[in-house]
């Protein structure tokens, strides 16, 4: 290709909306524009790197045995509807609907459990069919509310999503444990830095699952992982070892007035206590009834973890009208005196010590409350948020937290969707059976961006070798030189001619805007022609990793560039 024919315009200045450095490089760089907001066109050099992307997933998963087939996008919503996802979707606004001239309800698919599953069914009887593993690499649909950082967060994004279907949960294991080989393979080839940790299911489902993240300070997902053992997970899903009782004496209860404060900031600062003193008292309804979940002051609650503990009931939060329902004064509530409401509390809530929470008193705050004696807890669980410096639930470890970006993501479904859709095979013994379920996701084109943070510097991308849309760009550095021009031309012709993918910079523009496009565009190796390299019987090659220059004698310069290419990850 030569640059002068290339479909690409590199921009000096990234959009104003770009925070992400992957969303301001990928478009300086000329590899997506923006149609509308988190929706973009792939240019000719962002395709390329996608496409690679691509041939990787499609390479590791016909290697693990899975067979490649293709869903339609359009998807009925029947089937949705009759596992409820139609309904969850619905709530958070998620999913992209439509209706047909006929009025059918339809979706743009944002995954495919619903469509595999009765295809399977239908084509699958007996369990000497089993195991089966099914993928595709489709475009996907999501509304997100907030779509941002270009394609870490886009409304249309490219996925793999494999689906595996086993007899029995041993099968299911085996299936699981080959895709994430599957998946470290995919990601060691991407040239990508992750870690595998232990994830919340959210509206898929099942029981074991693993997010892969490849950590990036603009990373929207926040991962725990101990310093002292490989125990990782991300941060709704994470643990910390459960805290011993929190030291301190009893006291009698008593109501003092605190004017105007609702808050933790504001009570413990009036009232001159530690926040950790101080009991949060958050109000949900769950199925239509309250219920009341505690966390110390200092902590955050985990609304996952909630919703988990408290599954299959739907969990929300209590609005402004809610609280006079049930008799709760907002910003006041505490855990004694109250009838009807169910108290689900912290591990670090189980304490004899006194705490200050709130008097069910427009006002007012009760000290010297305490736990057993003033107030009832239902249920101990896991609530609170992991914070930097908690103990590590394996070895007891300092756990810390960071930024990182999800490219991949297994799950163990269970029987969770062959049991709602009535998805059955004939055992060995003639009863019919649900099949037992994984799904396995790649989030192809975020991989695209997960690269472009990770390897990148302030003067644009520096793609692994795998990833660039091209590993070499020839720079002809003086193009009113016949001799340069020539030995450039020559060059290039024979990178071609021995498979390499190579780029021309034949361009009628100044030397300094080619090599800063070359940083830029992040091409591995670039090869510079000019009247000086002439003279001496050179060229000079850079590795745009590390800018690390070299020389190389003209007639050896296409052994020395594959040489140097060989060299790189």
């Amino acid at each position: 290709m030569r640059f002068s024919r290339l479909f690409a315009r590199t921009l000096r200045d990234a959009p104003a909306d770009a925070e992400a450095p992957s969303h301001q490089l990928l478009v300086r760089a000329a590899y997506i524009r923006q149609l509308i907001s988190g929706i973009y066109t792939f240019l000719p050099l962002g395709l390329k790197t996608l496409r690679k992307t691509e041939a990787i997933v499609r390479e590791e998963m016909n290697a693990a045995g899975a067979q490649e087939l293709l869903m339609p996008i359009v998807l009925p919503s029947e089937p949705w509807k009759i596992t409820g996802r139609w309904q969850a979707y619905a709530a958070e606004q998620l999913m992209f609907t439509l209706k047909d001239r006929a009025g059918r309800e339809l979706g743009l698919g944002p995954t495919h459990e619903e469509i595999v599953t009765p295809l399977v069914a239908a084509e699958f009887e007996s369990y000497r069919d089993l195991p089966v593993n099914l993928y595709q690499i489709q475009w996907k649909y999501r509304d997100e509310a907030r779509p941002r950082s270009g394609l870490l967060r886009s409304r249309e994004f490219l996925m793999k999503d494999a689906y595996s279907f086993d007899r029995d949960v041993e099968g299911l294991k085996e299936s699981y444990a080959s895709m994430v080989e599957a998946y470290n393979r995919v990601f060691d080839r991407c040239g990508l830095t992750y870690r595998v940790v232990e994830a919340d299911p959210g509206l898929i489902g099942g029981d074991v699952n693993h997010e892969f993240m490849a950590p990036a300070e603009v990373g929207e997902d926040l991962f725990v992982r101990c310093t002292n053992c490989d125990y990782a997970a991300n941060l709704e899903a994470a643990s910390a070892a459960e805290p011993g009782a929190r030291e301190g004496g009893q006291e009698d209860l008593a109501v003092v007035e605190t004017p105007g404060r609702a808050t933790v900031k504001g009570v413990t600062e009036f009232l001159g206590v530690d926040p950790k003193a101080l009991l949060k008292s958050l109000a949900f309804e769950v199925d239509g009834k309250p219920v009341l979940a505690l966390v110390p002051g200092d902590r955050e609650l985990n609304e996952t973890k909630l919703r988990r503990a408290l599954a299959p009931g739907e969990v929300r939060m209590l609005d402004d009208d809610d609280f006079q329902k049930h008799g709760m004064i907002k910003g006041f509530v505490g855990p004694q005196d109250l009838e009807g409401v169910q108290i689900v509390a912290d591990h670090r809530v189980r304490s004899r010590a006194a705490w200050v929470t709130g008097a069910n008193k427009l006002d007012h705050h009760a000290t010297g409350v305490v736990d057993g004696r003033d107030f009832a807890v239902d249920r101990y669980e896991d609530l609170a948020t992991v914070a930097e410096g908690d103990p590590c639930p394996r070895c007891g470890g300092s756990l810390e937290i960071g930024r990182s970006i999800e490219v991949g993501h297994t799950f163990q479904l269970g029987t969770r969707y062959s049991e709602a859709l009535k998805a059955t095979f004939v055992d060995e013994d003639g009863s019919e059976q649900p099949f037992v379920m994984g799904c396995y996701g790649i989030g192809v084109s975020r991989v695209v961006a997960a690269a472009a943070e990770q390897h990148s510097d302030d003067k644009g991308l520096a793609w692994p070798k795998a990833l660039a849309p091209y590993q070499v760009v020839v720079i002809v550095v003086n193009g009113d030189d016949e001799r340069v021009v020539a030995e450039a031309e020559r060059v290039y012709t024979e990178l071609g001619a021995r498979g390499v993918e190579v780029v021309l910079d034949d361009r009628e523009a100044a030397a300094g805007v080619k090599f800063n496009d070359a940083d830029l565009m992040g091409f591995p190796v670039q090869v510079a022609v000019g009247k000086r390299g002439i003279k001496s019987g050179t060229a000079d090659l850079k590795r745009r990793s590390t800018g690390d220059r070299s020389d190389a004698p003209l007639p050896g310069v296409t052994a020395a560039v594959l040489e140097l290419l060989e060299s790189l990850a």
